[in-house]
């Protein structure tokens, strides 16, 4: 392979990706309702300022400000017809600082969902969703990104179509789902049959996995039911640190660095390759992460469902998705070498 994430895969077992977009930018004055991605062109500065927070605490990889970039989102700002403008800016400005280090750093063109449901039930179409992608694609494309990153997909018919447009985009891809919904995403789709989807699909993600969802140990549940498919592909794993809390009129994640260090190495253990954070993940978790992937050794086997919720805290839900198997059958077995 010649792209630059699988190039970097052939000589790490492991990858730190970035944490959070929207908690960082929030810190930096962003206002809520207002769209993150007008900022690449009216805030240039602040959204290098993001992007070197991730590197410079050992990220290996980060997500463009580019998540509600594509036509749908932004038309409720009245922006629909700079996509690809605000895209290309997101992608150059984190090419500008990936090519600054000294070491490789992949830029990862962020695509979020479309927020329209599919029909009967809503008017999303098939062809519209890749249209609205394949637009997105072609802006990060532009703009410099190594890979492109689709991220907290609930529908499986919305993770085809945007396979589909990174295919017409020519652009290697990764994909990750939201798992948020007693072990499903919110239109039900579990760990077991998001991979049988992947597997299936022309143009293949790089790696895929789980992002977001409700907190650590629910998201790596998540992981352990990937691993337990046999499955060869890298994981992904992109937990929020801790869970949200409203604190004095503000979103609060209760997640210690001390936490998401733990998160790092158990989710590396539960058979993750690319290991970053989700909403409420700082600067500060991410050098915790880094550094606990470094220093702590690779266990001997797989943590089990017992081992994940007396160190990072009990799940959301008693149910798994996956009823008897899943990841209830990795419990006692040993990590694939």
């Amino acid at each position: 392979m010649t792209d630059a994430l699988s190039r970097l895969l052939e000589t790490r077992d492991w990858l730190l990706a970035d944490g959070a977009t929207g908690t960082n930018l929030f810190n930096m004055g962003l206002e809520a309702g207002e769209p993150p991605e007008l900022w690449n062109a009216d805030q240039p500065n602040k959204i290098k300022q993001l992007y070197s927070k991730a590197v410079d605490a050992g990220s290996d990889l980060f997500l463009t400000n580019s998540f509600g970039g594509n036509a749908s989102r932004l038309k409720l700002h009245n922006a629909q017809n700079r996509v690809r403008e605000l895209n290309r800016l997101a992608a150059e400005i984190g090419r500008e600082i990936a090519d600054r280090q000294d070491h490789p750093v992949i830029v990862a063109g962020s695509m979020g969902p479309t927020g329209d449901i599919f029909a009967p039930m809503g008017t999303l179409t098939h062809e519209l969703a890749v249209e609205m992608f394949h637009e997105q694609a072609e802006g990060l494309k532009e703009g410099g990104a190594d890979v492109l990153w689709v991220e907290t997909i609930s529908a499986p018919e919305e993770y085809k179509a945007a396979a589909e447009a990174c295919l017409l985009a020519g652009m290697p891809w990764c994909g990750t789902m939201s798992f948020d919904t007693a072990g499903r995403t919110m239109m039900g789709v579990t760990s077991t049959a998001m991979v049988g989807m992947v597997d299936k699909l022309t143009h293949a993600p790089l790696a895929f996995g789980a992002n977001c969802g409700v907190g650590a140990s629910d998201l790596l549940r998540t992981v352990l039911g990937f691993a337990a498919t046999g499955t060869e592909r890298p994981i992904i794993a992109k937990g929020n640190a801790g869970i949200p809390k409203y604190v004095d009129g503000h979103i609060h994640y209760d997640g210690t660095p001390e936490l998401m260090a733990e998160y790092a190495v158990m989710a590396r253990d539960c058979g993750a390759t690319i290991i970053g954070g989700c909403c409420g993940t700082m600067s500060e978790h991410l050098r915790a992460m880094r550094e606990a992937l470094e220093t702590q050794p690779r266990g001997e086997d797989r943590p089990s469902l017992e081992d994940i919720s007396a160190r990072l805290g009990g799940f959301s839900s008693e149910d798994d998705g996956l009823g008897e198997g899943g990841a209830k059958r990795e419990r006692r077995g040993r990590r694939r070498s």
